[in-house]
């Protein structure tokens, strides 16, 4: 079993034309699931004028209205405790996931029995995807609370891997862990990666010759989709970096990167993803960047109709030298984290992109957003190390150019400060700091 490419292969390789049958036939059920078992969904479409019927082909779906986090969130309050999106009796959901929200309120992700079983098959495919084996002792490093991640270690271990069931321990004790238990596989975040491997530096342990990890799987930042970012990663650890990416409102990793590692390859057979315009909400044209929207196609609990993510990323619907044929997308950050400098779209990932390949600093680093005369600045601190015998305002001077190259507008300030100055982060990092 082990010595086979793909998890699910007549699936992850269907012909194109295959694939789009397939979600064809089954948005065709789903949309009937949704206007006849969920109150909120026969509302929308009613109000839209559309039904179930108007949709023949996969263009007939921008017909539809889209469905956006806050509303998500309102419909759940006005009729607690899972909210009329959902298309199925509370007697049969069988887990729930949750993220936090503005209001402190969590927003629920309802899962059949079903749902939950084929959740667990996507993640064992990305797990496969990423080249995880049974032969492999994999840690599962994410929250075990409420969080949508959480269950996922329950794909690695469908495929064979022993799995440790670690969670977001101290940093001490998941080092013990890595130490004793000499895990091949890990999966964190981007910077806790980073964060994890300098702890294990002060405390005398060489990641790449003491520890055993040759594949270290991250999601919930851009860092693991940046060559420099990754590359940094990889040299520390002596591993392979994969980037997967998921989303609560639906379920855990429904994206992974291949052996290629240029794009992740989105589970078309369960989710059907569009690009728009996030102010014309017209459809952009593929590799073009724009607002990624997803549909289920299979979830039951609470089909996601045309779900706008707040993410900003490109598609690529070509063949893969890896040989699947699903989509694989391309995630540069949150709509919400976009600054718009002088007419420019700005992202963090951008600027990390730029002050990851840059000599002379540790690649830590904080934006902050700034209003000057009634336009946003925005300011970057970084770190240098201290190794680096560099004047500081050379260092700033070459960091700034980096970033205008990368993003095309250069920093008010870049601020250079010394190595460990800014705060780590031990789990997902918080790289903006909004000011205006």
């Amino acid at each position: 079993m082990s010595s086979k490419l793909y998890w699910d292969e007549k699936i992850e390789t269907l012909p194109r034309e295959d694939l789009e049958k397939y979600q064809t036939e089954q948005l065709s059920k789903h949309l009937e699931l949704a206007y006849n078992n969920s109150g909120y969904y026969r509302e929308a479409f009613d109000n839209a004028g559309v039904k179930p019927s108007d949709f023949k082909q996969l263009s007939d779906l921008a017909k539809f209205p889209f469905v956006h986090k806050k509303m998500e969130r309102d419909r759940q309050l006005a009729k607690p405790l899972l909210g009329d999106m959902v298309a199925v009796s509370e007697e049969e959901v069988v887990f729930v996931s949750a993220s936090s929200g503005s209001t402190g309120v969590p927003t629920l992700s309802p899962f059949t029995h079903q749902d939950f079983q084929e959740f667990q098959d996507v993640q064992s495919r990305n797990f496969w995807t990423a080249g995880v084996r049974p032969s492999d002792r994999y840690v599962h490093a994410l929250n075990f609370t409420l969080f949508v991640g959480g269950p996922d270690v329950i794909g690695a271990q469908n495929l064979g891997a022993l799995c440790l069931w670690v969670g977001t321990v101290p940093s001490e004790r998941l080092l013990y862990v890595l130490k004793e238990f000499q895990p091949t596989v890990i999966w964190t975040t981007p910077s806790y990666a980073w964060y994890l491997g300098e702890t294990a530096k002060k405390q005398g342990i060489d990641p790449a010759k003491d520890l055993a990890i040759k594949t270290i799987i991250v999601a919930g930042e851009a860092g693991g989709s940046i060559p420099a970012t990754r590359d940094a990663i990889e040299a520390l650890w002596n591993a392979k970096v994969f980037d997967f990416y998921g989303i609560s409102d639906i379920f855990g990793s429904c994206a992974a990167m291949c052996s290629e590692r240029n794009g992740l390859h989105l589970a078309e057979d369960h989710i059907l993803v569009e690009v728009i315009n996030p102010e014309t909400l017209q459809p952009v044209p593929d590799g073009q960047r724009g607002e990624i929207v997803f549909t289920t196609l299979r979830k039951t609990a609470r089909p996601m109709i045309r779900f706008r993510t707040g993410d900003i990323g490109t598609v690529n619907r070509e063949p893969c030298p890896c040989g699947r044929t699903h989509a694989r997308i391309y995630i540069n950050g949150r709509l919400d984290d976009m600054l718009i400098v002088s007419g420019v779209n700005v992202f963090p990932s951008d600027i990390e992109f730029a002050i990851r390949g840059a000599n002379e600093i540790t690649g830590e680093y904080r934006i902050t957003a700034i209003t000057e005369n009634f336009t946003t600045r925005f300011n970057v601190e970084v770190e240098r190390s201290s190794s680096s015998t560099e004047d500081k305002n050379s260092i700033a001077e070459k960091v700034s150019q980096k970033i205008k190259t990368q993003t095309g507008v250069k920093p008010k300030e870049v601020i250079v400060l010394d190595e460990g100055e800014l705060p780590r982060a031990t789990h997902k990092a918080k790289r903006l700091v909004d000011l205006r």
